[in-house]
């Protein structure tokens, strides 16, 4: 199977046609203000500042009025389709619509629209070290205690943490094999929270590549608060440096 060069650097796809409703707001979560822009700009600014990066796959609600109409940023090209309803379906839209000049062999990041904090040094080491392996994704290791309820939420048992990982992204894989094990778990009606999930349905086993924890998802408002905190603590960082 043809593979490109990854010293070229591969396309992220960028799923952005969640309607954030657990946010709460009157728009979607990915458009509220953060820190002077929407949060997808800052989002896609990171994405794009990446050398690992060659070029964004924004997937967009139908109908989307919110959206700028932005065609490049940092000289590399953002192409837009629409996406679904889940979040898988809107990746598996944008692997179909990436250019054919990214072979189902290349590799391909998936990032969500709602993480702007993540570091260009995570991108390098996952995209190093796992299309070395395979595939894999940014992780964080567990480190609070674990406790599993039961129904009237009381402690039921204490969990050991020593082998537990959160699930980031971005996640990198063939896009082919990608495309297969999405489309695979929506024919059988596989409920699919992420890419690696999906590959682990047909017998893969990504890479777990360790990042910052500074990688949120915003979902609540106290969230989108921190990741203003977060890029701005960045930015004066980078300033003093």
């Amino acid at each position: 199977m043809q593979s490109s060069d990854t010293r070229a650097g591969l396309w992220c796809v960028v799923p952005a046609a969640g309607r954030g409703a657990r946010f709460g707001a009157e728009r979607p979560k990915q458009y509220m203000p953060l820190a002077g822009q929407p949060l997808l700009a800052w989002t896609l600014q990171r994405l794009a500042a990446s050398r690992d990066i060659a070029g964004l796959m924004v997937v967009l609600a139908e109908h989307d009025g919110y959206w700028p109409g932005t065609e490049s940023i940092a000289g590399k090209p953002v192409l837009t389709t629409s996406g679904a309803s889940e979040r898988s379906g809107s990746v598996l839209a944008g692997l179909r619509a990436l250019p054919a000049s990214v072979v189902p062999g290349d590799y391909v990041l998936v990032h969500d629209a709602a993480r702007p904090c993540v570091r260009g040094a995570d991108i390098a080491r996952l995209v190093t070290e796992a299309c070395a392996a395979g595939g894999g994704l940014l992780a964080a290791p567990v480190r609070d205690t674990l406790k599993r309820a039961d129904d009237g939420l009381r402690v039921a048992a204490t969990e050991p943490r020593e082998s537990c990982w959160r699930a980031l992204t971005p996640q990198v894989f063939r896009r082919g094999e990608l495309t297969a094990a999405l489309e695979h778990a929506a024919a059988r009606g596989i409920a699919i929270t992420d890419e690696a999930m999906a590959m682990e349905c047909m017998g893969h086993h990504p890479l777990l590549v360790e990042g910052a924890d500074s990688n949120i998802k915003v979902t609540t408002p106290a969230d989108l608060a921190l990741a203003e905190y977060l890029l701005l603590d960045a930015a004066g960082a980078a300033s003093s440096a």
